[in-house]
C-alpha cells in the first residue's frame, strides 16, 4: 500500500508544482534581502523563461495537442485570448482608478498574479496527464518564470503602501502557494478525462503559454534592456530546442 502511494501519478505534479512554488518564494526572499542583485537578473530570469515556454508550446505542446483532438486550434487561440482579455479586464477595470491607487498597484495584480499562478497549477495536472515528458518540459518553462514573479509581486505590493515584510507574506500566498493549490484541486478532475478533452486542455494550455511567454514575459527585452538579455532569450530558445529534439 505505501509503494503504491508512492509511486500514484498524482505526486509527480504535485511534488514539481510545490518546487515551482517554491522558486517564487526564493524570488521574494532575494529581492526582499537582495534588493539591487534581484533587479539586475530578474530581466535575465524572464527572457530566459520566455524563449522557453514559447519554444516548447510550438514544437511540443501543440504537436502533441493536434495529435489528440482535431479542434486543437481552436482551443489554442482561445487559450491565448482567455489570458489577453483577463489581463485586459484586470488593468481596465480595476488598475486605472487614480483614487483607488493603493488598491490597483498592490492588491489588484495581487489577485491577478494568483489566479495565474492557479491556472500553473491546472497545467501541471494536465500536462502531466498527457505524458512525464511533457509534464517537466512545461515545467522547465514554467518554473523558470516562477521567480521573476515573485520578485514582480513582493515589488509591486510595495509600492502599493504595505510593509516588506506584509508584501513578501502576501506575495507568498498569492503567488507561490496558489500553484501546488490549482494542481491539487484540478488533478481528480484532469485525471479521469478521457484522451480527446484531455488534448482539449493541453490545446488551451499552450495558448496560454503562448501568452505568459510572448506577451507577459518576451517584452521585457525591450521594455528592461539587459547586455545580454537577447542571448539570454536565445539561450532558451536554445535548451528547449534541444530538449524536444532529445526525446525523438
Amino acid at each position: 500500500m505505501i509503494a503504491s502511494f508512492a509511486t500514484s501519478p498524482f505526486w509527480t505534479p504535485f511534488l514539481t508544482s510545490a518546487f515551482a512554488a517554491l522558486i517564487t518564494t526564493v524570488g521574494i526572499y532575494v529581492i526582499r534581502r537582495f534588493d539591487t542583485w534581484g533587479r539586475e537578473n530578474t530581466t535575465y530570469f524572464a527572457c530566459f523563461a520566455a524563449g522557453v515556454l514559447i519554444s516548447i508550446s510550438f514544437l511540443h505542446l501543440i504537436p502533441t495537442a493536434l495529435g489528440m483532438s482535431e479542434n486543437a486550434p481552436i482551443y489554442i487561440l482561445g487559450g491565448y485570448l482567455f489570458m489577453h482579455f483577463f489581463s485586459r479586464f484586470v488593468t481596465a477595470h480595476l488598475c486605472d482608478k487614480p483614487h483607488t491607487q493603493h488598491y490597483a498597484i498592490g492588491l489588484v495584480p495581487m489577485v491577478g498574479i494568483g489566479i495565474h499562478s492557479f491556472i500553473d497549477g491546472i497545467t501541471y495536472s494536465v500536462t502531466f496527464a498527457v505524458s512525464t515528458y511533457t509534464g517537466f518540459l512545461t515545467a522547465l518553462g514554467l518554473i523558470l518564470h516562477e521567480f521573476p514573479e515573485g520578485v514582480v509581486m513582493f515589488l509591486m505590493l510595495v509600492r502599493g503602501g504595505f510593509s516588506r515584510s506584509k508584501a513578501a507574506f502576501l506575495a507568498f500566498i498569492a503567488a507561490a502557494l496558489t500553484t501546488p493549490l490549482g494542481m491539487v484541486l484540478s488533478y481528480p478532475i484532469v485525471s479521469q478525462i478521457d484522451r480527446p478533452t484531455l488534448g482539449i486542455l493541453l490545446s488551451v494550455a499552450a495558448g496560454a503559454l503562448i501568452y505568459v511567454g510572448a506577451t507577459h514575459l518576451l517584452p521585457r527585452t525591450e521594455t528592461e534592456p539587459k547586455k545580454y538579455s537577447l542571448i539570454t532569450l536565445g539561450t532558451g530558445i536554445l535548451v528547449a530546442i534541444a530538449m524536444n529534439f532529445s526525446s525523438h
